[in-house]
């Protein structure tokens, strides 16, 4: 199908244009014949959002401690609530942990076989974001058998186990996570410390999962790291973006590096860190931050884009890649993230009468209208018209 957006404001590369938008099957085009013409007068049209790590669906599944739902159920739902928020691309994180319950290897092979089967089915373009506990070491030859799966994951390296048994951060956590696993917090404290005895083999499983993802193409990522020298030692294992850094030393590494830094959208929306973390938006300010991601909240990046323009339209062409071209140039999908000739038509049309609550009116991925949050008003076909340049997107 071809369609002309016509009477927008759109961002083409990083500059607005009022020209209008060919769409012709599954690409932005110069042009297109006997296109079907979309009336969109005073929206914005904006590359779809690209979310390289969320696990707000996480909720959909367990939604209370114990309480669980059909994986397929959880999808659909997500799949809505991603589109919805102008998410066109979105990779799901999928913990794969020595915990037992919602984030044990178990549960990823469950939900893993629930995405690949319902994918071609999914609205949004669904991918898997592997989220590896490195002390998941019964995990290892499995998820490596998963960063074969197409299309190609992600593979990010977690350690939420040496903070919890070293009483750092994620110490306060254990009754939380004792509860998520299913087990009483003497019997999960009993788990970690038979885990923990295991520490020693931890490395070479690092290495033997970062050769696999290097030699299969993988972008490969690690989170949480707290140094500069351990992002050095990440980079030498492949992985090319610092994910949640937990100070600004490690990112300006990054950075200085020519590397993405990846932070969380929400962190930008609530005016911080929920876990006193980075601050986002100083992040940003100080170029320590390249891409937003929806991490819990799949609302985020759309809004988290709007409130740093603060009501700059000029400025929202200056953040926007945040959530779309930077995240796909972080994801290696070099096909997406602007509505420039040639990419994937995945692109929102977004009110923005109200610019602290921009509605998403219309999301299209892959040149097919996905969500419609009101009727869209067609002009009368352009069969007769034939398209000038004046009309082409640039």
């Amino acid at each position: 199908m071809a369609w002309l957006i016509e009477n927008a404001t759109t961002l083409a590369g990083d500059s607005w244009h009022e020209r209008g938008l060919h769409v012709a099957g599954e690409h932005i085009v110069d042009s297109a014949e006997r296109p079907r013409r979309l009336d969109a007068e005073g929206l914005l049209v904006l590359p779809g959002i690209v979310d390289i790590h969320g696990d707000a669906f996480e909720r959909q599944i367990m939604p209370r401690p114990g309480v669980r739902f059909d994986v397929g159920l959880a999808l659909r739902d997500t799949d809505r609530q991603l589109v919805g928020n102008g998410i066109t691309t979105a990779f799901h994180g999928v913990t794969i942990s020595w915990e037992p319950g919602l984030r044990s290897l178990a549960a990823a092979r469950s939900f893993i076989g629930s995405l690949q089967a319902l994918r071609p089915h999914l609205n949004c373009d669904t991918r898997l974001h592997l989220r590896w506990e490195t002390f998941a070491l019964d995990a290892v030859a499995e998820v490596t058998e998963w960063l074969a799966l197409e299309p190609s994951p992600i593979l990010a390296f977690n350690d939420h186990t040496t903070g919890s048994v070293l009483k750092g951060t994620i110490a306060r956590k254990i009754g939380q996570m004792a509860e998520r696993s299913g087990l009483s917090r003497e019997d999960y404290m009993a788990l970690l410390d038979a885990v923990w005895a295991r520490r020693d083999d931890v490395p070479g499983a690092i290495a033997e999962l970062a050769a696999a993802a290097q030699a299969g193409g993988n972008v490969l990522l690690a989170h949480d790291e707290a140094t500069p020298e351990e992002r050095a030692r990440f980079r030498a294992l492949g992985a090319r973006s610092c994910e949640f850094p937990l100070n600004a030393e490690t990112a300006a590494a990054a950075r200085a590096g020519g590397e993405d830094v990846i932070l969380g959208a929400p962190n930008v929306v609530r005016g911080g860190s929920h876990n006193k973390a980075m601050d986002a938006r100083e992040a940003v300010a100080s170029d320590h931050c390249t891409v937003l991601t929806s991490d819990y909240h799949y609302p985020s990046p759309l809004h988290a884009a709007f409130a740093l323009a603060d009501g700059d339209v000029d400025a929202l062409a200056r953040y926007w890649p945040l959530v779309s071209a930077n995240a796909a140039r972080a994801a290696g999908l070099h096909d997406r993230g602007s509505l420039t000739n040639g990419k994937r038509a995945d692109l929102i049309l977004v009110d923005m009468a109200d610019m602290r609550h921009p509605e998403i009116v219309a999301t299209m991925v892959g040149g097919r209208i996905v969500y419609a949050r009101r009727a869209l008003e067609e002009l009368p076909s352009a069969a007769s018209v034939a398209a000038t340049p004046e009309m082409a997107a640039g």
